[in-house]
């Protein structure tokens, strides 16, 4: 099964669903939500390049590389989001997720570890993955606390890893979640979704 391909997913909070230019207008209306694409530690489309970016993630999975997914409210049934898997390494059976940002009205609801839940299922239940990584900006706090609370274990920190238009430098948080802990970290997420039917 290519790592690249990029199924429905869905449960009762959210579906994601491939990415495609249909999702543009969604889009840009949750990114100008508090204008949330001018947040300095982390990449997020703004209104005038959602099209660009757009291509872009599917230029990558036309090549093997990206497998993007629109990240879809149950509720309104519009995009609020985006999500990858990336960096794909299927000889060595991992993925990351990244690139994945969800618009400012959809934060610290349960549409987030709803779709986590729906990829790593896909990424070891499908894939067969032996782990999952997931990145982010060493003072992106909010990104680091949701990914600790999925039950990812932090790996280190690539530290001058990367160098951003703005002319910071970025430290990047590794964590993953390997094969052996997917079965605690599924419950969990099941437990902590529960809460929400």
């Amino acid at each position: 099964m290519p790592f690249a391909d990029t199924p429905i997913l869905d449960n009762h909070f959210v579906r994601l669903e491939p990415l495609s230019l249909s999702h543009e207008q969604d889009l840009i209306a949750a990114v100008k939500v508090d204008d949330l694409w001018k947040v300095w530690y982390t990449h997020i489309p703004s209104p005038e390049t959602m099209s660009k970016v757009i291509s872009e993630r599917l230029d990558l999975q036309a090549k093997g590389t990206m497998a993007p997914w629109a990240i879809i409210d149950q509720i309104s049934g519009k995009a609020v989001g985006m999500t990858t898997f990336m960096n794909l390494d299927p000889a060595n059976r991992r993925v990351e997720i990244g690139s994945t940002w969800l618009g400012n009205a959809s934060q610290g609801t349960l549409i987030n570890p709803a779709a986590k839940l729906l990829l790593l299922s896909r990424a070891f239940e499908e894939l067969d993955c032996l782990a999952v990584e997931f990145r982010t900006h060493w003072h992106n706090r909010q990104s680091r606390a949701a990914i600790e609370k999925l039950g990812a274990k932090q790996d280190g920190v690539l530290r001058n890893h990367i160098l951003l238009e703005n002319g910071t430098v970025r430290d990047t948080v590794v964590f993953s979640i390997i094969e052996s802990e997917w079965n605690t970290v599924r419950f969990a997420l099941q437990e902590r979704l529960k809460d929400g039917l």
